[in-house]
C-alpha cells in the first residue's frame, strides 16, 4: 500500500526495536538473508509469470515451498495459478470476482474445520471512481482518517488493488481446503470501499480466529522485500488492541517466516530493521480489531525488480502459499 491516505500515512522517525525476539523472528533473519542472496545470485527462475506490466527485466523469486507442520502437501494442495489475475495492465472497467459466490462454498474437512479467517483485499478496483467517498473521515480511535484510498501500482499500471484480490482469493482456496471458513471484506462485489473502520469491524462481527489485510507498498524504487505490520498496543477513544497484540505478533511472525521460505522474498531493507515485522499505531484496520490481525506488505510496486514478481501470476501463488501457511501454523498452535 502507499503511505498516501488513511492507513497510509508516511510512518515517523521509528524508534530501535531491537528487543529479544521470538524464536521464529530469530529464525526468519539468517533464513531471509540465505534466501536474499541466492535471489540475488541466480536473478529470474522463469517462474511462468508475466513481465509485461514492468519497465524492466523480471528478477526471478527462488523459493522452495513448504507446507505447513500436519497440512497437505503443498503440490497436492495448489490450486492453479493461471485462473485468477494473469498481470496484464488493466483495463478501463474491473470484471469482478473471478471465482463467484467461492466464499459460499462449503468448508472441506481439515485440520482447520471450525476456524474462521477474514482476508482484506486492500482497497478497493472502484476506489478511483469515488473520491468523495473515500475522501470522507472516519474515526479509528487515535484519530480521524479518510474512508480508504486507491492504493499504489507499478509504474506500468497494474494496481495494488487488483493485486490484492488476486492473492485474496488464491490465500481463500489454500484455507477451504484446509478446512476454513473464510469471509472476505470486499470481493470487487463493491462499487468502492470498505472504509477502514468497516473492515476492522467485518472481522469482529465474524469473530475470526485470524485477520489478514494484504496490501503491495508504493516506496521509493531500491526499496525492496516486504514486511508485515503488527498492531501497537492502543487504549484511545473506541480503539483497544491490548488483548490482541501479542496474538497478533504470534501470527505475523509465523507468516513472515512462511512467507520467506515460500517466496525466497528478503524481508524490507527500508522498513523493520531487517526482521519483516513493523508495529504501528496509525492504522485503522489495526487499531479497531478485536481479533488477531496483521497487514502484510508483499513488496514494492515501484521498485521494478518486486514489480516483476508482483506482476507474475506464479509469484502470487507462492506468496498466497507462504500467508496460508502461516495463517495454517497459527491456528494449529
Amino acid at each position: 500500500m502507499s503511505y498516501v491516505g488513511p492507513d497510509f500515512d508516511p510512518p515517523g522517525p521509528r524508534r530501535s526495536r531491537r528487543g529479544p525476539m521470538t524464536v521464529a523472528v530469530a529464525a526468519l533473519v539468517p533464513g531471509a538473508l540465505v534466501g536474499w542472496l541466492v535471489w540475488q545470485a541466480v536473478g529470474d527462475s522463469g517462474g511462468g509469470g508475466s513481465t509485461s506490466a514492468t519497465s524492466t527485466t523480471s528478477a526471478g523469486a527462488p523459493g522452495a515451498s513448504s507446507a505447513a507442520p500436519g497440512s497437505a502437501s503443498a503440490a497436492a494442495r495448489t490450486p492453479s495459478a493461471s485462473g485468477t489475475d494473469d498481470g496484464k495492465p488493466p483495463s478501463s472497467t474491473f470484471s469482478g470476482p473471478a471465482t463467484p459466490a467461492a466464499s459460499d462454498l462449503p468448508a472441506a474437512a481439515g485440520p482447520l474445520k471450525g476456524k474462521v479467517v477474514v482476508i482484506d483485499p486492500g482497497h478497493n478496483p472502484g476506489n478511483f471512481q469515488h473520491a468523495a467517498d473515500i475522501n470522507r473521515k472516519v474515526n479509528i480511535g487515535t484519530n480521524w482518517k479518510e474512508c480508504d484510498t486507491t492504493g499504489t501500482s507499478t509504474n506500468a499500471g497494474y494496481t495494488e488493488a487488483r493485486f490484492t484480490l488476486d492473492v485474496a482469493r488464491r490465500l481463500r482456496t489454500f484455507l477451504q481446503q484446509e478446512g476454513a471458513t473464510v469471509k472476505f471484506t470486499q470481493d470487487g462485489d463493491r462499487s468502492w470501499g470498505p472504509c477502514v473502520d468497516e473492515r476492522a469491524r467485518i472481522g469482529n462481527d465474524a469473530h475470526a480466529d485470524a485477520v489478514v489485510s494484504i496490501h503491495a507498498d508504493g516506496s521509493a524504487a531500491g526499496n525492496r522485500g516486504f514486511h508485515v505490520i503488527l498492531p501497537a498496543s492502543v487504549h484511545s477513544g473506541g480503539a483497544d488492541t491490548r488483548a490482541i497484540v501479542a496474538s497478533s505478533r504470534d501470527l505475523g511472525e509465523r507468516i513472515a517466516g512462511n512467507f520467506v521460505r515460500d517466496t525466497g522474498s528478503a524481508p524490507s531493507n527500508y522498513i523493520g530493521g531487517g526482521t519483516g515485522l513493523d508495529v504501528r499505531s496509525d492504522l485503522g484496520g489495526l487499531n479497531l480489531s478485536t481479533v488477531p490481525k496483521v497487514f502484510i506488505e508483499c513488496g514494492n510496486m515501484r521498485d521494478s525488480k518486486d514489480a516483476a514478481l508482483l506482476t507474475s501470476g506464479a509469484w502470487r501463488q507462492k506468496a498466497a502459499r507462504g500467508i496460508s501457511e502461516g495463517i495454517v501454523s497459527f491456528l494449529r498452535g
